[in-house]
């Protein structure tokens, strides 16, 4: 019986030193295949970073605003008894838009006119009979300044008169009517806006450090997303003479012709300040850059010392303006350099890569894509 259990327990022993030693073998092959894999190398699209003559520019966000523009409404307030325009109507100055009900001043007016004939024709007696002594001075002092008061009073309801007689202050385009006739008007209702659409001015800022390059005089160009693709010119015409004590700021404004009056006041631009000269940049397209918290960096592509593979090294560099799909390196790379221009998520430092510029659009200093 001892035997036959030495004898199992000797099998199961052996059993199990096969099983450890066929693990074994397994798991140093593993390593061994482990250790020889090479990943395949990541598909990416490349550019070669180049010198270029960029205009010398600052670029800030703006506002378009009127030259001149108001939203009419009454000074008096009364009932709507004409309206002499239509909605979006080009108006010169001095046009009647609205008219309020004026009669009981004109009633008014027709008895203080009496008055003035009747104090007129008083002063104009005391001054012949004082001629001859008649009467006193005093009496015809009396005479005159009764004639002036009258005409005091008519003056006066005549400028009420004139005040609902609504008429445009300036040339301009009208927005959209916002009263009706027969209502009731307090004073300071809107009735309709008016806008002078031609010139129009752009309103932007700039921070402190850039105020030692800007004078009135420079070119300035804006853009909108209203029409793609069209540059609106302009000159810078005005700055303000103090700096912003929040932002550390100069406000700067703009004047545009706008002959065809595509701007419009509260349009959102963007806006660049040009300078007559020009700087030579390093160039590379916006999409090598990758953007951390830590900083702006690119993958260079630089040969395998090992073999004849393409390897990737991150690159820190100083990032500066953009100009369409390009963006402005001010340190970090030379002239010739190649950079991943997509494909850069995936890398890292080391990474074996292969080039394959056939499917990714090429950049460009004035990009139009399409159904934008």
């Amino acid at each position: 019986m001892k035997r036959k259990i030495i004898i199992a327990v000797v099998i199961v022993l052996a059993i199990f030193a096969v099983l450890a030693g066929v693990k074994t073998w397994q798991i140093r092959t593993m390593i061994a295949a482990g250790r020889g894999f090479v990943p395949p190398p990541e598909t990416i699209s490349t550019a070669v970073v180049h010198e270029e003559k960029w205009p010398d520019t600052l670029s800030a966000v703006g506002s378009i605003s009127a030259k001149e523009g108001v939203t009419v409404s009454p000074e008096i307030a009364g009932k709507v008894s004409e309206i002499a325009f239509e909605s979006g109507a080009v108006v010169a100055k001095g046009d009647l838009l609205v008219r309020l009900d004026t009669s009981s001043e004109e009633a008014q007016l027709r008895a203080v006119e009496a008055q003035v004939e009747l104090a007129r024709l008083n002063a104009e007696r005391d001054r012949q009979l004082r001629a001859n002594n008649t009467v006193s001075q005093s009496e015809l002092d009396t005479a005159e300044a009764a004639l002036k008061q009258a005409q005091g009073n008519a003056d006066n309801i005549r400028a009420t008169v004139e005040k609902k007689t609504i008429r445009a202050p300036f040339a301009g385009q009208l927005g959209i009517r916002l009263v009706n006739l027969g209502e009731l008007l307090d004073v300071g209702k809107p009735i309709v806006s008016l806008q002078a659409l031609s010139p129009v001015y752009c309103d932007f800022s700039l921070p402190q450090q850039d105020l030692a390059q800007l004078r009135t005089g420079l070119h300035v160009r804006v853009t909108s997303d209203s029409y793609p693709g069209q540059v609106f010119e302009g000159t810078l015409t005005a700055m303000n003479p103090d700096l912003d004590q929040t932002t550390r700021s100069v406000q700067l404004q703009a004047t545009f012709e706008n002959e065809d009056k595509r701007l419009q006041p509260g349009m959102f631009v963007r806006v660049e300040v040009v300078f007559p000269e020009e700087q030579t940049v390093l160039a590379v397209p916006a999409t090598s850059i990758l953007s951390e918290p830590f900083g702006d960096s690119v993958y260079v592509i630089e040969a395998n010392t090992t073999n004849s593979t393409l390897v990737v090294r991150q690159q820190f560099v100083h990032t500066g303006r953009t100009h369409g799909d390009f963006i402005s390196v001010a340190s970090g790379l030379k002239a010739g350099d190649r950079v991943v221009s997509a494909g850069i998520f995936k890398l890292h430092n080391g990474t074996s890569v292969q080039e394959n510029n056939t499917d990714t659009p090429k950049p460009s200093m004035s990009p139009h894509p399409p159904n934008s």
